[in-house]
């Protein structure tokens, strides 16, 4: 497998880490408005999001250092 193909494959996989977040951090985000609007405690669900919130920035940086990366092999 050359460079390209393997950047490709890493960008892929991050590109599916970046979506899978994002629909991680949008439940967490109706299961805290939901608990809000019962009037229950949120600390431990806003701690969650959090952790979600952190983690897709992290597949996101991951993805746009690909995307980069990708360009570069390009030129």
């Amino acid at each position: 497998m050359d460079h390209l193909a393997l950047i490709e494959e890493h960008l892929a996989a991050a590109e599916r880490h970046v979506a899978d977040g994002e629909r991680h951090v949008a439940h967490q985000r109706e299961i805290v408005a939901k608990l809000e609007g019962n009037g229950s405690d949120t600390a431990t669900a806003r701690q969650l999001l959090s952790t979600f919130e952190e983690a897709l920035a992290w597949h996101i940086a991951d993805r746009d250092r690909l995307i980069r990366e990708k360009l570069d092999a390009i030129r």
